[in-house]
């Protein structure tokens, strides 16, 4: 008798003991359910059509998920390290990226991620640069009243976000931002991408006009010679002379 023969029938006698036994359904369900039984079929497997053919995965086989890639062979910690590359590459701010992971409540019914949630991400994305920003003209306490909108920080004048490719869970989105100042003493432009680990490419960019803000006095205004200067030589800001007015009007 071939192996597999004897194993199927091995299988119906412990079976025809569970019935015989008067177990409940529950009882039956759970032997089922037992990887030490010889009738056991793993979740995403399907049976024989035969006794002498064994198991064979379904065509959506996750198994190199669950043992920690990605599909197309490249680990997640690849996806991020390619991730960050491409970002610096592009010039931005390797000491403020932040990653967005993506939920299944993201989707809208066009099954991809709803085009209003890229404002949350890329706000994310700017409170982090922002907060990289503060620390280094203050450290904890200039980011502390930089984010609760005390004396001098910023404030969000127009946004512009262009979308390249639709995104689906599951997903992480890596954000950068850069700065590109002009002569300009109060605004300038904070560029945004967004960069998929499962895509390996970008799938949206966005072009923001920020403004010095004094939130005592309730104006726009010039935050000194020294934040400018961090601007420039900490957090890599580029001179374009049309920064801080090409949003101008946008949403």
């Amino acid at each position: 008798m071939l192996p597999g023969r004897r194993r199927l029938l091995r299988a119906q006698l412990r079976l025809d003991r569970v019935f015989l036994s008067g177990s409940s359904i529950e009882s039956l369900q759970a032997a089922f359910r037992n990887p030490s039984t010889p009738f056991h079929i793993r979740p995403g497997e399907t049976g024989p059509a035969s006794p002498d053919e064994p198991p064979q995965p379904c065509g959506n086989d996750h198994s190199s998920l669950e043992q920690g890639s990605e599909p197309h062979g490249i680990l997640p910690e690849e996806r991020a390290s390619k991730a960050r590359e491409a970002l610096i590459s592009m010039g931005y701010d390797a000491h403020s990226f932040w990653e967005q992971s993506i939920a299944w409540g993201h989707h809208d019914a066009f099954r991809h991620v709803n085009n209003a949630h890229y404002l949350r991400f890329i706000e994310s994305g700017r409170i982090q640069w922002m907060s990289k920003l503060g620390s280094i003209l203050g450290g904890k306490e200039r980011v502390d009243a930089m984010l609760a909108g005390k004396g001098v920080s910023l404030i969000l004048k127009s946004i512009s976000i262009n979308f390249r490719r639709p995104v689906t869970f599951p997903d992480t989105l890596l954000v950068g931002h850069k700065a590109m100042v002009s002569s300009s003493r109060t605004e300038f432009t904070l560029d945004c991408v967004l960069y998929s680990y499962a895509q390996q490419k970008v799938v949206a960019d966005a072009e923001g006009v920020a403004v010095w803000y004094d939130y005592d006095r309730l104006r726009k205004c010039d935050p000194g010679d020294v934040t400018w200067r961090a601007l420039r030589d900490c957090m890599g800001a580029k001179y374009r002379e049309d920064a801080g007015r090409a949003s101008r009007g946008s949403v």
